[in-house]
């Protein structure tokens, strides 16, 4: 299968780096996208070691199952589910990293029949898995204007989402919203002071996608449940490309970080103290893209790479 655009992986020798492979490990990549990761983890293993591949996307699935390796599992479905996943295939406190990449694909992206891009027209579907759920255009007929609004707010940051939401229910009334360049067009003409460096579609386009995909619901799952499934020592690491996917893994790293102060002569045993005591996680550090990066591909701009070690 061949890609319609090529899809650069952004920080990928840092991510493969903080990874600290071994080459009998066991690893998860729980957004395979284009594979870019994936490839990176199979080079640096040998026979024995194994990597879970999971997408919600059925077209990276296809690419995934062109990898032609016993070392590889490939799995349709969405990264909160790990934990289920772990449990079926017996590698609960086996794996050794997880990788999270949060960012979209240029596959994805350039797909004109998807709709996840505001800058060609195409009908406005969003799903990652289009096997299944509602379609954007299907939400935006359905929904009220306070439950637009409330998701362009909220998900997207959006300064005008009342008069957006407003727009999208007095147009769907006349006739349903159903391609892209038709959404583009009433953010626009609903927005009164625009941002020259910015494309006034960007950020309802982005809470709609959100919203429709569940991300920052199954981001929360799946950090909590990597705690459970992670081998002593073992890494998370993630990708984030917008404040809020980046506060929820910044807040959930330092949360599970925190030591708990307590007076030396409290009699309390290692055990007793362990569960009172949340601190489960080290946090390594923080990267941010290289200004070189960030010029041979401007989708790396906002992004921010974290790591944690399970420290248990």
């Amino acid at each position: 299968m061949k890609n319609k655009a090529k899809h650069i992986t952004v920080l990928l020798n840092e991510t493969i780096e903080n990874l600290k492979i071994k080459k009998n490990g066991i690893y998860i990549d729980g957004t395979f996208g284009c594979g870019g990761h994936t490839n990176k983890i199979l080079n640096k293993l040998n026979e024995y070691g194994r990597i879970f591949v999971i997408d919600k996307d059925p077209k990276a699935i296809e690419i995934a199952k062109q990898i032609k390796d016993h070392r590889i599992k490939v799995i349709h479905g969405s990264f909160s589910m790990i934990l289920k996943y772990a449990i079926k295939f017996n590698i609960i406190k086996k794996i050794d990293g997880i990788i999270l990449d949060l960012g979209m694909s240029s596959m994805q992206i350039s797909d004109k029949n998807r709709g996840f891009s505001f800058l060609r027209n195409s009908y406005l579907d969003m799903r990652m898995d289009d096997t299944q759920g509602i379609t954007a255009a299907e939400w935006l007929q359905k929904s009220s204007e306070k439950e637009i609004s409330q998701v362009l707010k909220n998900l997207g940051e959006e300064r005008y989402a009342k008069k957006i939401a407003k727009a999208i229910v007095k147009k769907n009334k006349i006739s349903p919203i159903k391609y892209t360049k038709e959404l583009v067009e009433i953010i626009k003409n609903s927005t009164p002071k625009k941002d020259k460096n910015k494309n006034p579609a960007t950020r309802s386009f982005q809470a709609i996608r959100i919203f429709i995909n569940n991300e920052l619901s199954d981001i929360k799952i799946a950090l909590k449940d990597s705690l459970k499934i992670l081998k002593n020592k073992g890494r998370i690491l993630t990708i984030s490309f917008h404040s809020l996917e980046d506060r929820i893994i910044k807040h959930f790293m330092i949360n599970n970080s925190k030591q708990i102060n307590l007076p030396k002569d409290i009699p309390l045993t290692k055990t007793q103290l362990d569960k009172i005591n949340p601190k489960i996680l080290k946090i390594i550090g923080r990267i941010f893209p290289s200004k070189n990066e960030i010029k041979n591909n401007i989708r790396a701009r906002s992004a921010i790479l974290r790591i944690a070690e399970l420290n248990k």
